[in-house]
């Protein structure tokens, strides 16, 4: 019976012992991941539980947490990460949404931009068709000038076609009312129609008188009208179409003197050279 007592004790001592053994060996290990200062704010020794003596012989496994309820720092990193991560999505998403916001600024500036260079290429155009036009329209302008001037010039042309004036004048004379020209009246003739080389626009009025009442005096003064027109062609190659004769008889001119036409006693022909007011000024 000694010897069971004896026994008992002797197991009892071993396992405190080791109960002993164990609590040094924790001690210290829990010792290192704790500050030697004391107890965190907000726990007391009370909360500590002591470690079971079934415990006592195994293997210490690495705690979370430290003595005092301090975060080892695997802990805390996974912590600070798990806190952090958040703020870094949120960072991501403001620098997608700032990269966002500075493309679309880069390409409302580059339409601004090709907007911009449309317009002014546009109003350049715009400005070259307005100095066309002026210009157009000045060299209209000047067409219609000159038209105008040319229009002016034409009435004047038009006016001017049938304007007459009297140049020069010679009389022939016949005897005995016979239609044959004298040395003298050739001679006359002849000096007129010299003064006829080179004009242009000119018509001849001859009129021609001869005694004689009624139509004795009208066919006697056609005869010696005809006598010079066909002197005048054959001679000196006149054109017929310049020369406009009337017999008259005996009726003579009419002076500003006299009341009424004296009769005539010889036979004769007036010759008056007419001359268009235009061609004299082109002459």
């Amino acid at each position: 019976m000694i010897t069971r007592v004896s026994m008992h004790r002797i197991s009892f001592s071993s396992q405190a012992a080791v109960l002993v053994l164990a609590s040094a060996l924790g001690i210290p290990a829990l010792a290192q991941q704790t500050p030697s200062t004391g107890s965190p704010q907000g726990t007391s020794p009370t909360d500590v539980q002591p470690q079971s003596a079934t415990t006592a012989g195994a293997p210490i496994t690495p705690q979370k947490e430290g003595f005092w309820g301090r975060v080892n720092p695997i802990a805390r990193k996974k912590w600070v990460n798990k806190q952090v991560d958040p703020l870094k999505d949120r960072l991501s998403e403001l620098d997608e949404v700032n990269a966002k916001n500075a493309r679309d600024i880069q390409d409302v500036d580059t339409r601004a931009q090709a907007g911009i260079k449309q317009a002014q290429s546009t109003a350049d155009a715009a400005n070259q068709v307005a100095m066309s036009a002026s210009t157009q329209a000045q060299k209209a302008n000047e067409t219609a000038v000159g038209a105008s001037g040319h229009v002016d010039k034409l009435n004047s042309t038009v006016n001017g076609l049938d304007q007459y004036k009297k140049a020069t004048e010679v009389e022939v004379t016949f005897r005995n009312n016979q239609p044959v020209l004298s040395t003298d009246a050739r001679k006359q003739l002849d000096d007129f129609a010299a003064g006829l080389v080179g004009r242009q626009g000119y018509i001849l009025e001859i009129e021609a008188r001869a005694p004689g009442a009624g139509s004795v005096g009208i066919q006697s003064s056609q005869r010696i009208a005809e006598a010079v027109k066909r002197y005048l062609v054959t001679e000196h190659e006149i054109p017929v179409y310049r020369m406009h004769s009337v017999a008259l008889g005996n009726i003579a001119a009419v002076s500003s003197d006299q009341d009424r036409p004296m009769r005539v006693k010889k036979a004769s022909v007036q010759i008056q050279l007419m001359e268009n007011s235009l061609a004299a000024k082109q002459q």
